[in-house]
């Protein structure tokens, strides 16, 4: 879908959406003078969707993930909630973030049930919630460990956890599993869309993998290189749940193909653009 179909749809879509994001322009000053990280982004994400950004190193993917998530002020445009137009944290808004979050200190029931202790709820009370959401990402047993004690993808699972403990209503993910290896990455897919399912949650994912994108997602948001716009809309017309017969078919294929011919596009303008700027510094 182009950018322009994109907007037209934002307009359709606003009033049942959960997340809109309209006009967001972000501009950073330096040394060199302002760069614009994010130019003119217009889309929304409908109430249970799966919508995943993704695009070439340097397109703003995360400024736009600070954005949604009340960390970053400044910008042009604005992001509602429900409706509501946000200007900082929201608390139906949770986040998990692709940097080693947990404390190594707690153990994981302890690390999970963190946020309801900051909210003052009673011990017996928060322990019960965190139970259950660490079965959830299917870490039962696994209660008294500490985060050293256990692989990567086990920590990740309990800052998800962690995040999913307040129940929010739409979860943001900037590339949380991008330090794991393949096959690590698409069984905790497979989890990730397990929870989505049961919580009927609105979720939006930062992610530079295609494969991981085309597997979870309802929609995928190519981005162009900086400044970052949308350039197009994939809907992912894969049945659910996204079984390894669904991953390994000639309609998954496609679908990474498709979005990997926009994605190179982008990608090679800006090696283009790195290679002329080191000649320009080296003259």
């Amino acid at each position: 879908m182009p950018a322009s179909a994109a907007k037209l749809r934002l307009a359709e879509t606003v009033k049942e959406a959960d997340l809109v994001i309209d006009g967001v322009t972000m501009r950073f000053e330096t040394r060199e003078g302002a760069i614009t990280a994010v130019d003119d982004m217009s889309f929304s994400v409908e109430r249970g969707e799966f919508v995943s950004i993704i695009g070439p190193s340097g397109c703003g993917k995360s400024t736009v993930f600070n954005i949604l998530g009340g960390l970053v002020r400044g910008y042009e445009g604005k992001v509602s909630v429900g409706g509501d137009v946000i200007s900082g944290p929201h608390p139906s808004i949770g986040m998990v973030f692709q940097e080693e979050s947990t404390f190594p200190w707690r153990t994981v029931l302890d690390n999970v049930a963190f946020p309801l202790e900051v909210k003052g709820v009673r011990k017996a009370e928060r322990h019960e919630a965190a139970r259950h959401f660490i079965d959830m990402v299917g870490l039962n047993g696994f209660e008294q460990r500490y985060p050293a004690e256990l692989s990567g993808g086990m920590r990740q699972r309990v800052a998800i956890a962690r995040t999913l403990v307040f129940e929010p209503k739409i979860l943001l993910m900037d590339e949380p599993f991008a330090a794991l290896d393949e096959q690590t990455r698409l069984l905790l897919g497979d989890k990730v869309l397990k929870i989505q399912e049961t919580l009927k949650q609105t979720t939006l994912l930062i992610t530079h993998n295609i494969t991981e994108a085309v597997q979870l997602s309802d929609r995928v948001i190519i981005m162009t290189f900086r400044p970052g716009k949308v350039k197009r809309i994939v809907d992912i017309r894969l049945p659910r749940p996204r079984t390894g017969d669904v991953v390994g078919s000639e309609a998954f294929g496609r679908h990474v193909a498709e979005i990997w011919n926009d994605l190179r596009e982008e990608a090679s303008r800006g090696m283009a653009e790195s290679e002329a700027g080191a000649r320009r510094r080296k003259g």
